[in-house]
C-alpha cells in the first residue's frame, strides 16, 4: 500500500504548524561496552525537559538491517516509501544547487578523494577541504573537460569534498553502478551498467569511467585532491508533492545542497540562508530564516548536518558537541510554539562505525494529543521504552499530520 495515496484522500487544511527537525545521523553506539552513546554522553538539559513531556520511539527508515543513504532516509521521514520512490544522490545534489535537469539528463554525485601512488583510496573525502578549495580544483577540471564523446559535461561545487556532475547528451541511461568503493585501501571501482544489454546505461558508465581517468590526469600534481569517486547516477523522477498528498505549504531550511534537493523533489520551498564562514552548517542563519518565514508556511523541515559529519569522521566528542549545540538552540525553536514538533534523524551514524548504520534512530514527538512518556532524557535507551514503539518506514508524516489535526477519519 502506498500511504501517500491514502493521505491524499483524508487530509484537510488547518492553520496549525508542524516543525520537523532532522539531526542528521544522530543515532549512535557506545565507545565501550556499557558506555554511553553520543546522545547519552551529551549534556542536553533542554532536550531532556522536552522528552519528559513528549512521546518517544525508535524509527527504522527502510527495513531492519538496512543502512539508509541520506536520500532514502529523508524520503521515509517525509512520508515517501523509499523502496518505491527511488532517486539517485546525483539528482538531489543537482536540484539543491539549482541546476535545471531535463528528462534525458543524468546527474551524479562526486567526491574529491586522495589516492595513493598505487591507485588505492587513501581518503574518500580528501580531508574535507574548504569549499573554496573545492571551487579552485573544480575550475581546473572544468577547463580541461567539457565534453566526452557527444555528451556535455557540467561540474558544480556542492560543499567541502562534494561536487555534482551533470551529463547532457543523447542516449544516456542511469542504471549505473558507483565507482566509490565506500572504504579506503582499495582502488576505485569501474562504473558498470546494471544490465549489460542496456545500451544507454553502458554509454553513461563509459563516460563516467573516462571522466575519472581524465580527472586523475588533470589533478596528478595536486598534493591532496588527486582523484574523484562517483555515485548516485540518476535522472530526475516525478514524485507527487506534499501539497498534493497532504495539503501542506512546506518549507525547507538546510544549508547543504543535497538536503535542499530532496526537499525540492517533494515540493518544499527551499528558504534562502545567509552565509556563515565560521560554521558551514549555519545554525544561527537557519533560526533567523525559520523566524522570518514562520507565518508563510505550515510545515517546516529544519536540517542540521554536522552530527552526521562528526560520526563519519569517527569523532565521538565532536558529535557530542554538535548535539549539545543543538540543545542550546532548542529554546529558540520552542519559543515559536509549533503545534507539533518532531525531532529525529534520517539514519544513525555511530562514531565507532564511521558510516551510516542500520540501527534505529530515536524519535521525539510533541503535540497536543499524545500520551507523554515522562522520559528522563532523549536517548536511544529511553526511546526504546517510549510509547511510540518501533516505527518502520514512512509513518512519521501521518503521525505529525494527526497531531496537527490535519487528517480526517479513514473509512466509514
Amino acid at each position: 500500500m502506498d500511504l501517500l495515496l491514502e493521505l491524499k484522500e483524508i487530509h484537510k487544511r488547518t492553520p496549525s504548524k508542524i516543525l520537523l527537525v532532522v539531526l542528521d545521523g544522530v543515532g549512535g553506539l557506545p565507545r565501550e561496552p556499557g558506555g554511553p552513546t553520543e546522545l547519552a554522553a551529551a549534556r542536553t538539559p533542554n532536550l531532556d525537559r522536552l522528552a519528559a513531556e513528549s512521546a518517544l520511539g525508535l524509527f527504522t527508515p527502510v527495513a531492519p538491517g538496512i543502512a539508509p543513504g541520506s536520500g532514502p532516509g529523508h524520503l521515509a521521514i517525509f512520508g515517501y516509501d523509499p523502496l518505491k520512490y527511488r532517486v539517485g544522490r546525483g539528482v538531489l545534489s543537482a536540484l539543491g544547487l539549482g541546476v535545471p535537469l531535463g528528462p534525458d539528463d543524468v546527474a551524479v554525485r562526486g567526491n574529491f578523494a586522495t589516492l595513493n601512488p598505487d591507485g588505492t583510496v587513501k581518503d574518500r573525502r580528501a580531508g574535507r577541504p574548504p569549499t573554496e578549495e573545492n571551487r579552485r580544483v573544480l575550475a581546473k577540471l572544468k577547463a580541461a573537460i567539457s565534453t566526452i564523446e557527444d555528451v556535455r559535461v557540467e561540474l558544480y561545487t556542492e560543499s567541502e569534498h562534494r561536487f555534482a556532475l551533470v551529463l547532457r547528451g543523447p542516449g544516456l541511461g542511469d542504471r549505473v553502478t558507483d565507482t566509490d568503493p565506500q572504504v579506503a585501501g582499495v582502488p576505485p571501482r569501474k562504473a558498470e551498467p546494471e544490465d549489460p544489454a542496456d545500451a544507454g546505461s553502458a554509454k553513461t558508465a563509459r563516460i563516467l569511467n573516462r571522466f575519472a581517468e581524465l580527472a586523475r590526469e588533470v589533478l596528478k600534481d595536486e598534493p591532496v585532491i588527486n582523484g574523484v569517486l562517483l555515485r548516485g547516477a540518476s535522472k530526475r523522477p516525478d514524485f507527487p508533492s506534499l501539497a498534493e498528498v497532504a495539503g501542506l505549504a512546506p518549507a525547507a531550511i538546510a544549508s547543504y545542497p543535497m538536503y535542499r534537493g530532496v526537499a525540492e523533489l517533494v515540493g518544499m520551498e527551499a528558504l534562502p540562508l545567509e552565509e556563515d564562514e565560521d560554521d558551514p552548517d549555519r545554525p544561527q542563519a537557519k533560526l533567523r530564516a525559520l523566524r522570518a518565514h514562520w507565518r508563510a508556511h505550515d510545515f517546516f523541515y529544519l536540517h542540521f548536518k554536522k552530527t552526521d559529519s562528526k560520526g563519519e569522521d569517527g569523532d565521538f566528542e565532536g558529535k557530542v558537541e554538535r548535539i549539545e549545540l543543538f540543545d542550546r538552540l532548542l529554546p529558540e525553536l520552542l519559543a515559536l510554539a509549533p503545534d507539533v514538533l518532531l525531532i529525529t534523524g534520517d539514519h544513525s551514524t555511530p562514531a565507532v562505525y564511521r558510516a551510516h548504520s542500520w540501527h534505529p534512530v530515536p524519535v521525539l514527538l510533541k503535540g497536543p494529543y499524545l500520551r507523554a512518556d515522562a522520559a528522563r532524557r532523549f536517548t536511544e535507551d529511553e526511546a526504546a521504552r517510549g510509547s511510540l514503539g518501533s516505527l518502520l518506514g514512512p509513518v512519521l508524516l501521518p503521525l505529525m499530520l494527526a497531531q496537527a489535526g490535519k487528517l480526517q477519519k479513514y473509512g466509514a
